[in-house]
């Protein structure tokens, strides 16, 4: 069986690790041109594509398949499955024709609860006790493809956008593996999604980290939790962008918003005032500085306790 894998960011890494390990014949792997990064400016290159160089693949980086050359570069390869991993371009249809065996998708939800480009987040924030892993056959409408196979996976109180994701990783490599053994042997017979429980999120902003400390305390809790790593929460305090990395939902506490207030348990303990009561704080970041604890913070910013933060 010839595959073209078509991803991007490195959660897509341990699905094509997984096929080339299992003796899967890739015949190109799809990616992201590079983009500039960082304060130089300097060009980053998509960790697929990297992973892509060390297994010795070839690498194709297409803006588009409407670049000319592109959709005939693609017939040739004659894929007979083209697997899709957050590539991050929508496939024309002219693209979904090419492969026999369809174009398969991975998606980061149990279908059609929480479409779009940002499931593991919207998981998070509607507080979820479970999410997981779907293999869909891909077709133009977003996310709305025939189920092949998914598997569940709990969310943790501790678990954030990153380390959900990396979990989510490991499950879909295996998931997709055992997916294709059955697609190909005729044994799964794909399954509709039901329209009556679909749900759609968009794409994450950079904007949607601002904390409105008017929320209710376990909203922002989980907003915390769903825009880590990106694009963080956070608020300002002397002008300076003051991200929230680590909180709990501090009980008992009553505080009017936005207020930084001293918490029982130990010197560094901090809270900050919500809509219904507090949200400890257990690590924050000062713009231009590293990540510390409450306590190193506070050991440098005496004056943070009983200040106001903006709503």
């Amino acid at each position: 069986m010839r595959i073209v894998f078509m991803g991007s960011p490195a959660m897509s890494v341990p699905a094509l690790e997984a096929l080339v390990n299992n003796g899967y014949e890739i015949a190109a792997v799809y990616t992201q041109p590079d983009r500039p990064a960082g304060r130089g400016r300097g060009m980053l290159a998509p960790p697929l594509k990297e992973a892509a160089l060390r297994l010795g693949l070839t690498v194709v980086q297409t803006p588009g398949f409407g670049t000319p050359g592109a959709l005939e570069e693609l017939r040739e390869l004659r894929p007979d499955v083209i697997i899709v991993f957050a590539f991050g371009q929508i496939l024309p249809q002219s693209v979904l024709d090419i492969p026999p065996r369809e174009c398969l998708n991975v998606h980061f939800s149990l279908l059609p609860r929480h479409r779009g480009a940002s499931p593991v987040a919207a998981a998070i924030l509607a507080g979820d006790e479970f999410t997981g892993v779907s293999i869909q056959i891909v077709r133009r409408k977003l996310d709305t493809g025939p189920v092949l196979a998914s598997a569940a996976v709990p969310i943790f109180p501790a678990d954030n956008t990153g380390t959900l994701t990396e979990k989510l990783a490991v499950v879909g490599a295996d998931l997709l593996l055992e997916a294709l053994v059955g697609w190909t042997r005729g044994e799964i017979k794909p399954r509709p999604q039901d329209e009556t429980r679909a749900s759609y999120f968009a794409q994450v902003k950079k904007e949607d980290g601002e904390i409105d400390w008017g929320l209710p305390t376990a909203d922002i809790w989980r907003r915390v939790r769903a825009y880590h790593p990106w694009p963080g929460s956070y608020t300002y305090w002397r002008g300076k962008m003051l991200k929230i990395i680590e909180a709990v939902p501090a009980a008992g506490i009553k505080a009017k918003k936005g207020e930084v207030v001293k918490l029982e348990g130990g010197e560094g303990a901090m809270g900050i005032g919500t809509g219904d009561g507090a949200l400890g704080v257990l690590k924050l970041q000062l713009a231009g500085k590293n990540v510390m604890t409450t306590a190193e913070f506070i050991r440098g910013q005496r004056d943070f306790a009983g200040s106001k933060l903006p709503s």
